[in-house]
């Protein structure tokens, strides 16, 4: 049971970050040198966690309710031909920014903020729309945080108290603010007040739908990676508020979400960190 466990985590783990992953977690983690957050951190106990996978989840569903920020990962990503790449660079991304050294940290902000410049498009209505744009990027960033924090909230190890949360909250602000964003929440409050100001932008489109359709009924995985992403993924909806369902025709299951899903998305997050621990 332990090697099977053991070769579930880490299929996941290399789905997630992708085939540099393995090298990517050595040279982020094994550098020597000053880091931007202190171990054991709001910010680094989160992004630690195994519930990260359900974050991440939730966090892309979530981003494709702004049409300028789906647009743009439609027209210059997409879903169908790179959704994974995506899903590795944010996830090399954050884990850069979290836990490498500050030099390395800054170097992937700059790689980024210089993808950002390049992706530009129009809206249909004539609107035009560029990645670097600090009011989108303030969207993404909201909507990563909510989904990481409301993560951790359900399935993480530990519990944060209010002040943990509120710190992780301005912590993540720092690296928002790098990557160009604006007027980024600083505790957990303002969060909210800044995900509800977003409310009347948002709308499902048909490329947000299609989007949701691809990551939920059609991810690239092998036969046997599909039922323990199905738990995670059913995990990423259960999360979602209720007037995210009707625009992206998600389903509400109030009743088993908070039974049957969470209990199955525990059993998936903890088999993860299991795992992924360095004992296992």
């Amino acid at each position: 049971m332990g090697g099977v466990r053991d070769r579930l985590g880490q299929a996941l783990f290399l789905r997630v970050a992708g085939p540099e992953g393995p090298a990517a977690r050595e040279r982020i983690h094994g550098t020597e040198g000053p880091r931007w957050f202190e171990p054991g951190s709001p910010i680094t106990v989160v992004h630690a966690d195994a519930s990260m996978f359900v974050g991440g989840i939730r966090s892309l569903l979530l981003q494709t309710l702004h049409p300028a920020a789906m647009l743009a990962v439609s027209e210059h990503s997409g879903f169908r031909g790179d959704m994974w790449g995506r899903l590795h660079r944010t996830s090399t991304f954050l884990a850069t920014t979290t836990f490498a050294t500050a030099e390395d940290a800054q170097r992937q902000v700059d790689i980024v903020r210089a993808i950002h410049k390049r992706v530009v498009g129009t809206m249909p209505d004539g609107t035009p729309y560029a990645a670097s744009d600090p009011h989108l990027l303030r969207w993404v960033h909201v909507a990563e945080v909510d989904s990481f924090l409301r993560a951790y909230t359900v399935y993480g190890r530990n519990e944060l108290d209010q002040a943990g949360r509120d710190q992780y909250v301005a912590q993540v602000g720092e690296v928002a603010l790098r990557l160009g964003a604006v007027d980024v929440p600083s505790t957990e409050a303002e969060l909210a007040e800044a995900l509800a100001s977003y409310r009347p932008e948002l709308r499902g489109t048909p490329e947000a739908r299609e989007a949701v359709r691809y990551l939920l009924v059609k991810p690239p995985l092998p036969l046997a990676a599909r039922a323990p992403y199905g738990v995670l993924v059913a995990a990423a909806v259960g999360l979602m508020p209720a007037w995210t369902r009707p625009p992206l025709r998600l389903p509400w299951l109030p009743v088993t979400e908070r039974t049957v899903v969470r209990a199955l998305g525990s059993a998936a997050t903890g088999t993860i960190r299991w795992a992924m621990s360095p004992s296992a």
